[in-house]
């Protein structure tokens, strides 16, 4: 008889090998022997899935990614978690040693808590600190409102509920990003809560997916619209 899942961390990966070994190292230490680490690996090219199968851990499940962007690789790999809560994950970060535990916490001290996102350390590639706190260098704010106009979501650093996983999916292929979908359908149904724990250190460098530099207004005009668009087109279930 197959044992109750309770945690499922989902990563998607693509030509990650420089990190990768660091950041699945980080992340195994916080899972118990029940949980999983679903990677979904979007066709790499280099020693990326030579390292992770080296890990020869049951835990963790290598699954082919779509090879249609990184929005749809996250989906992949989502949609094949099948823990109680599923954390979400880059592959070039370093989770702390309690980074599941306080957050499963929360989730226990707050059973309404449909999702929880995290404060991170921004850090170079090198692991030199850039700042302190993510959450004061993006000024994060809760609420639906916000996060519509400026996002605080921040992928790595969300965990949420296997409730929320059949709301979020599919995630349209348009959305600038696939954390502020997330965010913004949690906020539509359930609670959500930032904690400053700073779990993770978030590593910036020359290859990372994401940014900080800071759209034009009449991008951001577009971008918004695009997210409106797809919030009233989405079916509720």
């Amino acid at each position: 008889m197959n044992k109750e899942i309770n945690v499922s961390v989902a990563m998607a990966t693509y030509n990650g090998e420089k990190y990768i070994r660091e950041q699945i190292s980080s992340i195994l230490i916080n899972l118990s022997d029940n949980d999983e680490l679903i990677i979904s690996d979007d066709g790499s090219t280099d020693k990326t899935l030579e390292i992770i199968k080296s890990f020869k851990d049951e835990r963790i499940k290598v699954i082919e990614g779509p090879k249609n962007g990184i929005i749809k690789n996250f989906e992949n790999a989502i949609s094949n978690c099948n823990g109680n809560f599923i954390f979400l994950s880059d592959q070039d970060d370093i989770w702390k040693p309690n980074k599941v535990k306080v957050v499963l916490d929360e989730f226990e001290k707050e059973k309404k808590l449909i999702l929880i996102v995290h404060d991170n350390k921004i850090v170079d590639s090198n692991l030199n600190l850039i700042c302190d706190s993510f959450f004061k260098f993006r000024k994060c704010k809760n609420g639906f409102l916000n996060n519509l106009i400026k996002n605080s979501f921040i992928g790595c650093c969300i965990a949420f509920k296997k409730e929320l996983k059949n709301h979020i999916i599919p995630i349209p292929i348009d959305m600038p990003m696939h954390d502020q979908w997330i965010g913004l359908i949690a906020l539509k149904n359930g609670k959500v809560k930032f904690i400053s724990d700073k779990l993770i250190l978030y590593r910036r460098h020359d290859n990372n997916s994401s940014c900080f530099k800071k759209n034009s207004i009449i991008k951001m005009i577009k971008l918004r619209l695009i997210i409106i668009k797809n919030l009233i087109l989405k079916k509720e279930i």
